[in-house]
């Protein structure tokens, strides 16, 4: 009877681990065939059901950071590799094998395995599919490459193989009036001509940092277009290319967002003369028409580049990507990896920028100033972490002082004949009770554990005599709160960190020498500026790395704990002039030597954080707690 019951808890054991596989393998057939229809609606790619040469893998394209090296390591066990294709930004890539035999060993060894990004240590699931050929995404547009063949195989070009007789003779002169106008700062070295032909296109990219300087020109003949922007967050923008016209991309649209051509044989244009001529495509439903594509011819000039990429954009380029997570420091996990780190990456840093830093930081908020201008007459007011003194001089009927960790922060404040001295947010040397008021902006933010930022807050209130009021702001994680975008991503030149603005689109200037055979239009720019922006908001994630990650300027945060880059230039901005004037050409030698790039070290509070560490202080009360312009803040009552 036992032996019975033995035999038959086995079989249902057995029975449990046969439907486990069995329900395994139906989720595998279904990802299979929601890629299969994914491929075919949106990129024009059949699979088939007969085994060939050639697959198509899912989930394993730069676009969703796999690497080459990586993914030739997997497909690699199962045979001799014949091509591997990896489209820019697509989640898949096509491997051709030297046998029908040996693809498909790797589809029944790759298909519903899951893999390690290695750059990312994320998961993924690959899902795999047979097609007739290993082929580009071109939408079989015609493609002819002059200087440096592009391979779209690796979106690079060879650098130590030229073709033979560099570019045409009769683009010279149209390359010397675009140097003469400063749309370029370097003679193109390489000639990509694509031919459109409507319903054609190209998928969303951006053109690989390390191959190319940073403008790249395309000069669009035949018919116009509309050509589609998007930023990291989400936020997209239609640019209208008119005939004959030159699209000029510096900066943040060559570096930071995609542009592609959907591939398609209408587009949605403005429908008034003026709309038409140049600039985005808005949402008017009073102004809006279709647009009949014709054959449309593009020449874009690219200069190809001899040294690693140096662009404020480490988190898309991949320059950076390998060598920065080397040179990324560690989350810290006790009190000296915390001083440590803040040293390095907070005070180090400020004393490096603090000119330029300083040149950015002269307009008062206008509800701090709200605060001080209430206090009452006579009072005695410490601003710990005072920066330049831009608040000290807010209100004449009150005794206010700076300290700041920074001395040349303070050198600044006493050029200003402002009250100011050097110390540690942690430890001020004031006496304790003798402050009527305090304030602490944008400081605790930069203490990199729990323990330090809630001792930062004590220290605030040791100084105040009971009763005495702090006003304290630190960087939220929800850039954008109530459906309203913070400052920080909204402004092209702000008053934190908007380093870089967008130099790009399809301009308005014509040019009297054109290229043979352009017609009478002339060439044409714009100056139109991208606005950058982001559908959701960001929710804070544990660190499960413990290398702090590197922060995209102006992009809304995706971890509370990280790196900012600080874009050093060589000087104050003039009036009315970018800020990112000093380094027009970044990554070429020029800049390397006048933009460096610091990072600084950033804990972004959630929601609630900061209400809840001064509340964890038994002898201070909470007046207040608001949001004001992507950052919390909080207004405590000594007891």
């Amino acid at each position: 009877m036992a032996a019975s019951s033995q035999i038959t808890s086995m079989e249902v054991k057995t029975s449990e681990n046969h439907l486990k596989v069995y329900k395994m393998k139906k989720k595998v057939l279904r990802k299979q065939v929601r890629a299969q229809h994914t491929l075919m609606r949106h990129e024009g790619i059949k699979c088939v059901s007969h085994g060939t040469q050639s697959l198509v893998i899912a989930n394993a394209g730069l676009g969703n950071g796999m690497s080459r090296q990586q993914l030739l390591k997997i497909v690699e066990e199962y045979g001799l590799v014949e091509t591997l294709l990896m489209p820019p930004n697509k989640p898949y890539s096509f491997v051709k094998y030297g046998t029908t035999e040996e693809a498909k060993k790797a589809f029944d060894a790759l298909n519903g395995k899951e893999v390690t990004l290695e750059d990312f240590g994320q998961n993924i699931v690959l899902y795999i599919n047979f097609v007739e050929k290993a082929q580009q995404t071109l939408r079989h547009r015609r493609v002819k490459h002059f200087g440096y063949e592009f391979c779209y195989d690796n979106n690079n070009v060879d650098k130590d193989k030229p073709l033979p007789g560099g570019l045409p003779e009769i683009c010279s002169l149209f390359l010397e009036k675009c140097l003469k106008q400063g749309y370029i700062k370097h003679k193109p070295d390489q000639l990509t001509v694509n031919q459109y032909e409507p319903g054609q296109g190209i998928p969303p990219h951006i053109d690989t940092h390390s191959a190319f300087e940073d403008e790249i020109i395309s000069l669009s003949l035949g018919a116009e277009i509309v050509m589609d922007f998007k930023h990291p967050d989400g936020h997209m923008v239609a640019i209208m290319l008119p005939r004959c016209s030159l699209l000029v991309m510096a900066g943040e649209s060559r570096y930071l967002w995609t542009h592609g051509i959907t591939p398609r044989k209408y587009d949605v244009i403005q429908a008034s003369e003026l709309g038409r001529k140049v600039g985005t495509i808005t949402a008017d439903v009073r102004d809006l028409t279709l647009n009949r594509r014709e054959t449309r011819t593009s020449f874009t000039f690219r200069k190809v580049r001899r040294s690693p990429c140096n662009c404020i954009y480490p988190s898309v380029c991949d320059s950076q990507k390998g060598h920065q997570r080397q040179l990324q420091p560690s989350f810290p996990h006790n009190e000296m990896e915390a001083s440590k780190l803040e040293q390095e990456y907070v005070h180090q840093v400020y004393e490096e920028i603090a000119r330029h830093f300083s040149s950015t930081r002269h307009s008062p908020w206008p509800r701090i100033v709200e605060f001080l201008k209430s206090l009452p007459k006579g009072s005695i007011v410490a601003d710990v972490g005072c920066g330049n003194g831009k608040y000290l001089g807010i209100n004449e009927d009150l005794y206010m002082v700076g300290c700041d960790r920074s001395k040349n922060l303070v050198d600044i404040c006493g050029e200003k004949n402002l009250e100011a001295f050097v110390c540690d947010a942690l430890s001020v040397p004031i006496r304790s009770g003798s402050c009527d008021a305090c304030i602490s902006i944008a400081v605790i933010h930069h203490f990199s554990t729990v323990e330090r930022r809630l001792a930062s807050i004590r220290e605030l209130a040791r100084i105040l005599r009971p009763g005495g009021t702090a006003l304290i702001y630190v960087w939220a994680m929800e850039q954008e709160y109530k459906n309203q975008k913070s400052k920080y991503l909204k402004e092209k030149n702000g008053s934190r960190d908007k380093e870089e603005e967008i130099s790009a689109a399809a301009v308005q200037r014509p040019l009297s020498d054109q290229m043979p055979g352009s017609g009478s239009q002339g060439l044409a720019r714009s100056d139109r500026l991208l606005n950058d922006g982001k559908d959701e908001v960001s929710k804070a994630e544990p660190v499960t790395d413990s290398r702090l990650p590197v922060h995209t300027n102006r992009t809304s945060f995706h971890s509370q704990d990280l790196l900012v880059p600080w874009h050093l230039k060589g000087g104050t901005k003039k009036k009315g002039e970018s800020v990112n004037t000093a380094s027009f050409a970044a990554g070429s030698k020029e800049s390397q030597e006048l933009s460096p790039v610091f990072h600084r070290y950033y804990h972004v509070f959630c929601e609630g954080e900061l209400e809840a560490a001064c509340r964890s202080l038994d002898f201070m009360r909470v007046q207040k707690s608001y949001y004001d312009q992507g950052n919390w803040c909080v207004v405590l009552e000594k007891l």
